[in-house]
């Protein structure tokens, strides 16, 4: 079976689209049908059917879907189980970071592991931590350096790399920075702008508030922490970011019955056999690490 044509597969049924997929492959549009056409013909079946612009899987391609994934992580895994016998670093490593991490933390990461490295091609995705790491769970990349989950996962290996204290914060104008020693229930009368409820940050923030029984009031919800500070320092609301975000448009708030601080880490998968690239690059992150 063609193993371009099953990855070609996979990633059209994630991304329910031909044009998107081939994006993601770095292929034409028509190379991508082709490999599907090809599957198709080789398998005697139909995978998708075409309505106008949507694109949905027919029953074998829902019965193939789950069988392709398996078989692609088992050669994928292979592979990097021969390649690990030469002890070279080199191929290709899959790499998800978060926006904030692939900002602040990981430049000067990522140039002394080139340097170190010449021979790896690095394949970079920035993505929310949280869908980093769904793609680490389903074995789609090999690492995530990402805001660690406040829970564990049992097909994660997680390690932690760095702490992120948190700040509160707020404009300069805002009626909180006229008293900048506040407690938490001062806060809670006062609008937020924070991440998601759905992200690890958004989740901590939040467990603060229900540990002391108080109601968090969000006025508006961003994934993007420099969006964040944007509208913060125009009076939207306070928030709370990391230190090495704060500057001249952001007043700091003393909260003293409250610390937060997330962890910020590399994951991979505990059954996924890492590759000489990607065990280079943990060991380089914990030549960094804080902890």
């Amino acid at each position: 079976m063609d193993f371009d044509a099953l990855k070609a597969f996979i990633i059209v049924c994630e991304q329910r689209s031909f044009s998107l997929a081939a994006a993601r492959l770095h292929l034409t549009q028509p190379a991508v049908s082709k490999r599907i056409a090809l599957l198709e013909n080789h398998l005697g079946v139909k995978l998708f059917d075409r309505i106008g612009r949507t694109i949905n899987l027919t029953e074998a391609g829902n019965e193939l879907y789950p069988r392709a994934t398996e078989i692609l992580s088992g050669v994928e895994d292979s592979r990097r189980a021969i390649s690990n016998l030469s002890r070279t670093v080199s191929g290709s490593l899959s790499l998800a970071t978060s926006h904030h991490v692939g900002l602040w933390r990981l430049p000067d990461v990522l140039k002394e592991y080139s340097s170190r490295y010449p021979g790896v091609s690095l394949d970079l995705h920035f993505m929310d931590s949280e869908v980093a790491h769904e793609e680490i769970v389903q074995g789609n990349l090999e690492l995530g350096v990402i805001t660690l989950s406040p829970t564990r996962h049992e097909r994660l290996k997680a390690m932690p790399i760095w702490h992120d204290q948190l700040t509160f914060v707020c404009a300069m104008d805002h009626p909180l920075a006229e008293s900048r020693c506040i407690d938490v229930e001062t806060l809670a009368d006062h609008p937020a702008v924070l991440p998601d409820m759905s992200t690890f940050t958004g989740r901590i923030v939040k467990q603060m508030f229900d540990q002391k029984g108080l109601t968090l009031t969000v006025s508006m919800s961003t994934n993007y922490l420099e969006t964040i500070k944007m509208l913060i320092s125009v009076g939207l609301g306070w928030s709370v970011l990391p230190r090495s975000m704060l500057d001249e448009t952001t007043c700091v708030l003393d909260v003293p019955d409250a610390t937060i601080e997330r962890t910020l880490g590399v994951i991979h998968h505990v059954q996924r056999s890492l590759s000489n690239a990607g065990r280079a690059f943990i060991n380089l992150l914990l030549e960094n690490t804080d902890f």
